[in-house]
């Protein structure tokens, strides 16, 4: 399929499986059940998964394939939203143009930080990174209102001129438009949907990159850059190409977060962001075409639903036990859940960390080769099946 072997098709349809049955994965719970709490199949979230998922996959083409870290992604991720949005506005609601936007704006961006920034390596490109997400975040949130309105973000107006939605005869009266797929709106299910598609595509363009003789030319920089740099090959053309693939993937993902919900604004630029998908890469399995996505499912899992703990859900999980113990145990509970969700989060990316380095995927690997194991039975000496990606 495709050109593809059996592994990676494999690979590939449990993505499609994944987007397609979503819905029903992640409700397992009735309504109304004490566990329902822990449902995540709802639109909104559902959108989150897979948009954050195509930025973890972007994300990790530079830092899993060179070992790059880089601190700025954040800055490519609001480019492509303000790119949208502002698509939006001059052009159309349709989605189409609003993301073949976002993904060269986030590219062309990509190529001029990128080109400064790579010319030092390690921590040095590390901070670089960050300084300039710092000042694109500063720009958009003060310097440059004229473009991105500021503080306020950048949103639809009704007086919008939108000229190929005028030229083609769309009026849309006294409402404010929403994104739309020739008359689908790309909100609830339909917006999830179209993005769960461009996951696929993504990650199929992620696992030609990864299978490529260019991927590996990027793992071989990961290597040891130095030794090839001596034998005098230039590996800054690759990395620069790696940079720019991965600032468009953060841009098609900017881009998407505005088809879901028609608005820009810079806190999308904070560094906070930037960290947030180094996390998920890490999380997942940095270097493994799963692992980010499982990553940056994980982490919007833990963020939408553990942050919902409240005082009055706690109690009501704790009723069961007499009243001081209750306020006991909500009071401890408390400070992993609610707005202290990020102390949870922390705790496990620490024992990940300590106890799987390789992230989640080197969990599912272990499991793996311990039933395939368990089930060859007398094939002791026989070689263990290959890393899963």
């Amino acid at each position: 399929m495709f050109g593809l072997d059996k592994k990676d098709a494999s690979l590939l349809l449990i993505v499609a499986v994944l987007v397609a049955f979503a819905p029903f994965l992640l409700n397992p719970f009735p309504e109304g059940s004490a566990m329902a709490q822990f449902n995540a199949g709802y639109p909104d979230l559902m959108q989150r998964f897979v948009i954050f998922g195509i930025f973890a996959i972007g994300f990790n083409i530079l830092f899993g394939l060179t070992g790059y870290l880089s601190f700025g992604h954040a800055a490519f991720l609001g480019v492509g939203s303000y790119t949208a949005v502002w698509t939006f506005k001059l052009l159309s609601m349709n989605p189409i143009p609003a993301i073949i936007f976002a993904t060269v704006m986030g590219g062309l961006f990509a190529a001029i930080i990128g080109f400064i920034s790579l010319r030092r390596t390690g921590i040095y490109f590390s901070i670089l990174t960050l300084a300039f997400a710092q000042m694109s975040y500063n720009l958009a949130y003060s310097v440059l209102t004229p473009i991105t309105n500021g503080e306020t973000g950048l949103q639809l107006t009704q007086s919008d001129p939108r000229a190929l939605d005028v030229m083609f005869g769309r009026d849309y009266g006294a409402v404010l438009p929403s994104s739309d797929l020739f008359g689908i709106d790309m909100t609830g299910y339909p917006g999830f949907y179209f993005c769960g598609v461009m996951l696929i595509v993504c990650f199929f363009i992620a696992m030609r990159i990864f299978r490529s003789p260019f991927g590996m030319m990027l793992r071989a920089i990961k290597s040891n850059q130095n030794r090839m740099n001596y034998t005098g090959f230039n590996t800054r053309p690759y990395t620069l190409a790696a940079f720019v693939i991965s600032g468009m993937y953060a841009g098609l993902a900017g881009g998407l977060m505005a088809v879901t919900d028609p608005l820009a604004g810079a806190e999308r630029m904070q560094w906070t962001a930037s960290g947030e998908v180094v996390l998920m890469t890490i999380l997942g399995g940095a270097g493994t075409l799963l692992g980010p996505v499982i990553g940056a499912g994980a982490i919007k899992y833990f963020e939408n639903i553990f942050s919902a703990f409240n005082e009055g859900i706690l109690m009501g999980i704790y009723d069961f036990l007499p009243e001081t113990l209750q306020h006991l145990m909500v009071t401890v509970t408390g400070l992993f859940v609610g707005e202290g969700w990020h102390l949870t989060l922390g705790a496990l990316f620490m024992l990940i960390v300590i106890f799987l380095p390789g992230g989640l995927m080197e969990g599912f690997n272990r499991i793996r080769n311990l039933v395939v194991n368990r089930m060859g039975g007398g094939n002791g000496g026989a070689s263990s099946p290959a890393p899963a990606e």
